[in-house]
């Protein structure tokens, strides 16, 4: 299911690939990068390291219990993570970076909405030295509260530590709420608080007041009160991508990182409407003479290659859904 769509996302990543790129690449953090590591294939979470400036963690939606963390200067791997102490992973989709400076994974995938009664989360500190290294990871077991499900997005408060998980489905999913604090003596049980669009990542803002959550067309910020969804959203103007997978914030929350699956997958910074930009953001980088203008946010390249590319988007969602029913039925 997922290579279907992948494929056919890929041909509107074609579509709508820039003539060309305004910003010097490899000189500042936090800018758009490639992934060069050739390992990864399906980068399926993102998260920015609290301990290393510029670093971005990821991993791709597999069974190996492998963590990469990346410079965003170079697009290149810095540090190979291989956890110990956690079982085979079955479909790790997500990660975050917590306020005790541990790195959460969600092994929280399900395909076939509801094959596992469980899935489960590690966690273990964020390395202080980038290098490759093995890393004891501890395995927490879950459970959703009514039944389980389809899930892509793993969210850590970045205040209360509180792990959220937002489900994945067509028609719309659930945000759901671990407990104060989890348990890896027990089950944890996720408590649905929400509804949610249909989500393949989300992510906090570094002060907590807000999440943003995206999906393969779009995304949007939200207001975070009360433990649960403050408003309706705001969109942010996210960028089309072949295999939209992954999103987070920046460190310093004036900007999203989007990210993709596939090889030499792109990273794409958002500037935060009305975030103050510290010296030297994209916004003030100096641009070629003749070089195209890199697109603000919102702003896809033109209206007529963001329409073709929302439909060739929306044409191969319908085909995997319409396929995905016709499994279901079979």
């Amino acid at each position: 299911m997922r290579s279907a769509l992948c494929a056919l996302g890929a041909a509107a990543a074609l579509v709508l690939l820039p003539a060309g790129h305004a910003r010097a690449q490899g000189q500042e953090p936090d800018r758009d990068f490639t992934i060069e590591d050739s390992r990864i294939t399906e980068s399926s979470g993102l998260a920015a390291s609290r301990a290393h400036p510029g670093i971005y963690w990821t991993h791709n939606d597999q069974d190996a219990p492998l963590i990469y963390g990346i410079d965003s200067r170079t697009g290149k791997t810095v540090a190979t993570l291989t956890m110990a102490g956690v079982g085979t992973p079955r479909d790790m989709e997500a990660i975050a970076v917590g306020p005790d400076g541990d790195i959460y994974v969600g092994d929280i995938g399900d395909n076939l909405d509801g094959t596992w009664d469980h899935v489960w989360i590690y966690r273990f500190p964020e390395p202080k030295t980038l290098k490759d290294q093995t890393v004891r990871a501890k395995q927490y077991v879950v459970k959703y509260a009514d039944g389980a499900r389809n899930a892509e997005a793993l969210l850590v408060h970045p205040k209360t530590g509180r792990v959220y998980i937002a489900s994945k489905n067509e028609d719309g999913g659930g945000l759901y709420a671990g407990p104060e604090r989890l348990s890896s003596s027990g089950t944890n049980v996720f408590r649905r608080v929400d509804d949610v669009p249909w989500v393949t990542d989300g992510a906090f803002s570094p002060d907590g007041d807000r999440l943003v959550l995206r999906g393969y067309f779009s995304a949007k910020e939200y207001a975070w009160k009360d433990g649960r969804l403050g408003d309706e959203g705001t969109a942010v103007g996210a960028p089309f991508q072949g295999q939209a997978e992954s999103v987070t914030y920046t460190t310093d929350g004036s900007a999203f990182m989007f990210g993709s699956e596939g090889r030499n997958s792109r990273v794409v910074r958002v500037d935060r409407a009305g975030a103050e930009r510290p010296s030297g953001s994209p916004s003030d980088a100096p641009t070629t003479p003749g070089a195209p203008k890199a697109p603000a946010a919102g702003d896809q390249g033109g209206q007529g290659s963001a329409t073709t590319g929302f439909l060739v988007l929306a044409g191969a969602t319908v085909l995997v859904v319409g396929v995905k029913r016709l499994l279901r039925k079979g």
